[in-house]
């Protein structure tokens, strides 16, 4: 058994069963002072405060909090971290003025990485994807969600997604994995986009079904990539192929990618820069996680989510990295906690939950991941001593984390 004592607050608190934050529950985190935490088997055995604390027996390791806050570790439920090199290139673009369109019709952006990511060897692949994966676990995420789609063929989409594989057996963080075939039109389909979506549907699906290399399927339904109607066409030869739908929607424009995920039960619908009433409407009663990505919006300089209506309106709200080299080359989740509160104007709590339980349920984790609650995962932030859980935002660059149980 392992025991964690001297916790000067447990962060995080949550009833077995809750799955999810919506609505005020947004606003609520349970917290517990002067603390002691029990671990066994990897999983949180119980938790009380220290005047109940249990004296250790031979054998069991104790570690001393401190006086530090014991957190769950973030989840991080959408990131492109398997890819292959550097888009440092169009990073000097940006800078020059040209924007994310601009730069994907010169045939940069993730062209570019399907091109770096056919020439890379799979072992090299899963060196760097494992370089980021460590990183991210050393900034305090303890789940990450990992996307294919730097493919762009029926082979190379099969490389990264058996690559994400190699990842899941190779790390004690939990691993979900997405297939993203339809994340742009590969280069040898260049104005054939139809029969591109016939690919994805009619080869590439079977073949990562067969294989049962994901669990969930994605397209960017977005202005210049996939429409509505190709979406529904993808997510139900996903759904066929027992993949759970996921979408990427309204980063560019408002797409209507977000109704076609609603009407497909997509556990999340994620970017959501671009929002009209509709979109908030439609996901009110429904199973999908909405889901922003403020680290995109700070790297390209574009609107970030309106966050505090999607909550005002009884909704719950996830916050996740989008990792990826090209509009978000950062998967430090405290950093995307901080722009929640700065950029979108979420308390801490809200920003909080948004980083731990809401983004566990959107990649299908919550029951196991996300809070702390009796029987979960011990996947725990031990921080230095720190006046508040808002502390953590507040000083987004001071270190905060004193040691990691994963």
């Amino acid at each position: 058994m392992k025991l964690v004592r001297g916790i000067g607050e447990l962060v995080g608190i949550v009833p077995e069963g809750v799955l999810r934050k919506q609505g005020a529950e947004m606003g609520e985190v349970g917290t517990l002072k002067d603390a002691f935490l029990t671990i066994e088997e990897g999983l949180i055995k119980d938790f009380g405060p220290m005047q109940e604390c249990p004296a250790p027996s031979a054998g069991d390791e104790v570690i001393e909090a401190e006086g530090g806050l014991a957190m769950p570790m973030f989840c991080d439920s959408h990131t492109h971290i398997c890819y292959a090199g550097s888009r440092d290139r169009e990073f000097i673009d940006k800078i020059n003025g040209l924007s994310y369109e601009e730069i994907a019709a010169r045939g940069g952006g993730i062209l570019n990485s399907a091109d770096l990511l056919h020439s890379t060897p799979e072992d090299d692949l899963y060196r760097q994807t494992m370089e980021r994966v460590n990183e991210m676990i050393a900034k305090g995420t303890g789940a990450i969600e990992i996307k294919s789609g730097y493919g762009l063929t029926t082979e190379d989409e099969l490389k990264m997604l058996r690559v994400i594989r190699r990842v899941k057996e190779s790390t004690p963080a939990v691993i979900k994995a997405t297939f993203l075939g339809a994340h742009a039109v590969g280069r040898a389909y260049s104005g054939r986009q139809k029969e591109y979506v016939d690919l994805v549907c009619q080869e590439m699906i079977p073949a990562v079904a067969a294989e049962g290399l994901a669990e969930y399927v994605d397209v960017f339904c977005d202005e210049g990539f996939f429409t509505p109607q190709e979406t529904a066409r993808i997510l139900e030869a996903g759904l066929k192929h027992g993949l759970v739908p996921k979408i990427h929607a309204n980063e560019l424009a408002v797409s209507g990618g977000v109704q076609v995920g609603a009407e497909y039960g997509a556990l999340s619908v994620d970017h959501l820069e671009r929002t009209t009433d509709a979109e908030i409407d439609v996901l009110k009663g429904r199973r999908t996680m909405p889901t922003m990505l403020p680290g995109s919006s700070f790297f390209l300089g574009m609107p970030y989510g309106r966050a505090k209506e999607y909550i005002s309106s009884g909704l719950g709200i996830a916050l996740a990295s989008d990792y990826n080299p090209g509009s978000s080359p950062s998967g430090d989740m405290r950093f995307v906690m901080a722009l929640g509160c700065i950029k979108m104007r979420l308390t801490p709590e809200q920003a909080f939950n948004a980083c731990t339980i809401n983004s566990a349920y959107a990649m299908g984790v919550s029951d196991v991941m996300g809070s702390i609650t009796k029987g979960k995962r011990a996947s725990l932030i031990i921080t230095r001593p720190v006046p508040s859980l808002a502390f953590i935002p507040y000083c987004h660059q001071t270190p905060f984390i004193r040691e990691n149980i994963i």
